[in-house]
């Protein structure tokens, strides 16, 4: 048996971004030494345009051929994704596809960070150990998600209850999906803040929290909070940069790789 772990994420092209990817790297080869990591980017977009700046990266599939092709033989596919989404049942699919076909006697899906009950009460935690720490009695702190239409969405609003039943002034939302920033705005003035804090629920800072988050144009959700007379400090801090979230997609890598150990 020839054991790897393949790390997935949306993708990153920032050198926060992939310092970011680097500390995670870090993180699991320290947890699991002597198994080699290889890394898969599921957005085409960003490997087309790292592509254009000779930058090699691969997809999940490609990934996977590649491992196949340097004989391991067991594969622990880490999604590095918030929810169990689209991407993630594409994760599970490649997975399959290759065991069909026999390029790798087997693969393991390790679960994204909001799996189960367990997973959101765990994330909860962490997400309140990481709060702004000058964050003082008045403000609030708003999470901003990708989201989906996909039913993984409601992974969010388990985690909004979570958090909300320890700390009131802790709101999340999503950019797309069932509940956005104009859904949080009402219950800001309702509770008479005086200040937001505003942070990504992404993994890594990319396009989305510059620009959808914290961006100047008209349509980002700083303005929008602004333009409801809230004094708004952005935070640039993707959720791979903490370790209480990291603690949770390694707790899944663990699972998976016994897992592949046992079948």
């Amino acid at each position: 048996m020839k054991r790897g772990i393949l790390l997935v994420v949306f993708g990153a092209n920032s050198k926060q971004a992939n310092d970011t990817l680097s500390l995670v790297d870090d993180r699991v080869r320290s947890a699991f030494p002597g198994v080699n990591v290889r890394w898969a980017f599921t957005s085409e977009l960003i490997r087309d345009r790292l592509a254009e700046q000779r930058v090699k990266t691969d997809s999940v599939r490609k990934a996977l051929e590649k491992m196949g092709f340097e004989k391991y033989t067991h594969v622990a596919v880490q999604s590095l994704h918030i929810i169990p989404g689209a991407e993630y049942e594409d994760l599970l699919a490649d997975g399959e596809q290759m065991r069909m076909q026999k390029r790798l006697q087997n693969v393991v899906v390790g679960s994204p960070l909001l799996h189960t009950d367990e997973d959101v009460q765990r994330a909860a935690e962490a997400m309140l150990r990481h709060l702004p720490a000058l964050r003082q009695a008045g403000d609030a702190v708003v999470f901003m998600g990708h989201g989906t239409w996909h039913s993984g969405d409601s992974r969010y609003e388990d985690l909004s209850r979570a958090v909300r039943s320890r700390d009131e002034g802790v709101f999340i939302g999503t950019m797309d999906g069932s509940h956005t920033i104009e859904d949080i705005l009402p219950a800001l003035k309702a509770g008479a803040f005086r200040r937001v804090w505003l942070l990504p629920l992404l993994s890594v800072v990319g396009r989305h929290a510059r620009k959808d988050m914290a961006g100047e144009g008209p349509d980002s959700w700083k303005s929008h909070i602004e333009a409801a007379g809230f004094e708004c400090i952005p935070v640039l801090v993707g959720v791979a940069e903490y370790p209480g979230f990291v603690d949770i997609w390694i707790r899944h890598l663990g699972e998976a790789l016994r897992m592949l150990e046992s079948e």
